[in-house]
């Protein structure tokens, strides 16, 4: 149970109390008393115009001592808003948790803090986890409730342009170029236009989609979301209460369509964003646009934000006799429906999610399909146990939710995850053994934390078990090896054991390609070696170029889940209005990237 008395409150307030004094003390000594050793801050723009975290007490009072003066961190105190001060327990400590608010030189944000008892101390309370996260920047304030626009400029002139006049207008872009260039409508774009249209920064989105939702409509007839929709709110407009727990790919394609009118965002269907480059000297881009008539468009944006996700580039394995095949050879992102395979024998090659959701799929549609797995792959049942990781979000707020998130480090958030593994491991025992009986190989992600670091270091590697599983572990669907294959054949698949496995289809469910390889493909090798890998973690314990500045100045990266592009997408919308407004730098502070993807 959550215990909410008025104490946890006091020795929150107190803390806070304490803590603002500090800061403003001469050398900052008192800091020290206030975090346990082994702590954590993260920064989410308010002190750091960047989002970073910093480990150990005496790393923090480096940093604290460093930024706080600059940022004029003041006004802390529990917000009344949120969520009372509790205990809960976060990354197996039980811990007092409290959402505070506060106030820099130049924005509002909102705050995380965690206590615990430094047994070294007589048990006085002090923090484990600090987050600081910048909401808002003071007098650029989102145009919402009693800020929203009131319409004068169209609903008193009878003889001027109406409201339907002006939208038309805003979005044919016939005498402006936008200031932020979208590129991508799915989620990611559409999350971020919307925090800037709030911010009042002219913003276009263009996708080669003919409609907006054509990225979750043209994918395979029977998908569904594997996450609850609880969890997948875009930002500003939540999903009506009567939706489905898990969305169904063409509901929420008509849903992201409606969103996009409903918010007033500007989206250029039909259009192949073709490339770009940069003008050090006017800090701007000369992009190359196609529409969907044929015809071009040179526009010269501030900011660039490729929003086309994890999944770009489709990833085709080299596989040399693969040729020698007769039948059809589709990658997963061409695969839509198996009622034109039923009687017919399909290979798919791939045992993340698409592949077994495509098995199944053709295996419901009355083919005969055989599963050949490449590398181990992790596999946990949706119910309940793929569903932990969202846990907190069925109680309280989205917004809370979305904080507490946002508050967890990534040393914390991986030991969350290898215990949600463990129990999702109990939870699975059953289809698990059977798995393993039929030669399937399984794993728990790297350390055992689970599928949702598989996701965010490789974009897959799992499968959440919707009935494909039970399938496979009935011997409903073959199941072999591709270590097992000697080559490809006209008929199919020929085995080392001198077997040969026909086939009329053979899927690629075998993933997608780095983002490098798309940044290269549209700005060159310049872009890619400056700004190095994107995707997965870096040294900084945090997402390398996701969300924030990159080295390429104007770029900005994008993606993930419906959640994760909901919370990301505020941080990103503010460092450009921050940079539009003079109040950041175009240019992020310079950085030796990684080593990019060849």
């Amino acid at each position: 149970m959550l215990d909410k008395t008025s104490d946890l409150s006091i020795a929150a307030e107190n803390w806070l109390a304490q803590f603002e004094s500090a800061l403003g003390a001469p050398g900052g000594g008192e800091l020290k008393s206030l975090f346990v050793p082994d702590s954590f801050w993260r920064d989410a723009l308010a002190l750091s115009w960047t989002l970073q975290t910093i480990n150990g007490r005496d790393a923090i009072l480096q940093g604290l001592r460093a930024l706080a003066p600059g940022a004029a961190l003041v006004n802390l105190a529990i917000d009344p808003a949120r969520a009372a001060p509790r205990k809960v327990m976060r990354a197996g400590t039980d811990c007092i948790e409290a959402i505070f608010r506060f106030e820099t030189a130049t924005g509002r944000g909102s705050g995380m803090l965690r206590l615990v008892p430094d047994a070294s101390d007589g048990n006085r309370l002090k923090a484990w986890t600090l987050l600081t996260a910048l909401e808002e920047l003071k007098g650029f304030e989102e145009q919402l409730g009693v800020s929203r626009p009131r319409g004068q400029a169209y609903s008193r002139d009878f003889r001027g342009p109406n409201w339907l006049d002006l939208r038309k207008a805003a979005a044919e872009y016939a005498d402006r170029d936008p200031v932020v260039l979208v590129v991508g409508g799915g989620q990611a774009g559409l999350a971020i236009a919307a925090r800037l249209k709030q911010l009042n920064v002219d913003t276009l989105i263009v996708d080669r989609g003919l409609r907006i939702g054509d990225n979750w409509r043209r994918r395979y007839h029977a998908l569904t979301l594997h996450n609850q929709v609880h969890v997948n709110h875009l930002p500003y407009m939540p999903f009506p209460p009567n939706w489905p727990t898990y969305i169904p790919k063409d509901k929420l394609a008509n849903w992201l369509e409606a969103y996009a009118e409903a918010m007033e965002l500007n989206f250029w269907t039909g259009t192949e964003f073709e490339g770009g480059s940069y003008d050090e000297n006017e800090q701007r881009w000369t992009v190359a646009l196609r529409r969907a008539d044929g015809s071009k468009r040179t526009m010269h944006p501030q900011h660039v934000v490729l929003a086309t996700g994890v999944s770009g580039i489709p990833s085709l394995p080299d596989i040399p006799t693969l040729k020698n095949f007769a039948g059809t050879v589709i990658h997963s992102s061409q695969y839509t429906d198996g009622e034109e395979w039923k009687g017919r024998k399909a290979i798919v090659v791939g045992t993340g999610n698409s592949g077994h959701d495509i098995a199944q799929d053709l295996h419901s549609s009355g083919a005969d399909v055989t599963l050949v797995q490449r590398s181990s792959t992790l596999v946990t049942n949706i119910e309940p146990s793929a569903q932990l990781a969202y846990a907190t979000y069925s109680e309280g707020t989205t917004e809370d939710n979305d904080l507490i998130a946002t508050s967890m480090p990534l040393t914390l958030a991986k030991r969350t995850h290898v215990m949600l593994t463990k129990q999702s491991k109990e939870l699975d025992q059953e289809l698990l053994d059977g798995l393993t009986r039929v030669g399937f190989k399984l794993d728990y992600g790297d350390g055992g934390t689970g599928w949702q670091f598989k996701y965010l270091t490789r974009g897959g590697g799992y499968y959440f078990n919707v009935g494909c599983s039970d399938l496979v572990a009935g011997g409903k669907v073959g199941l072999r090896q591709f270590a097992d294959i000697e080559s490809f054949v006209a008929e199919g698949a020929r085995m080392k054991n001198g077997e040969t496995l026909a086939a009329d289809l053979i899927v690629l469910a075998t993933g997608y390609r780095p983002q490098e390889h798309l940044v290269r493909k549209l700005f060159g090798d310049a872009v890619v070696g400056r700004i190095g890998p994107i995707w997965g973690f870096g040294e900084g314990q945090e997402l390398r170029n996701m969300y924030t500045r990159t080295a390429q100045p104007g770029l900005w990266f994008i993606a993930g889940s419906l959640a994760q592009c909901r919370i990301n997408s505020k941080f990103l919308a503010l460092q450009i209005k921050a940079i539009e407004e003079g109040l950041l730098p175009r240019v992020a502070p310079t950085a030796e990237p990684e080593a990019a993807v060849a």
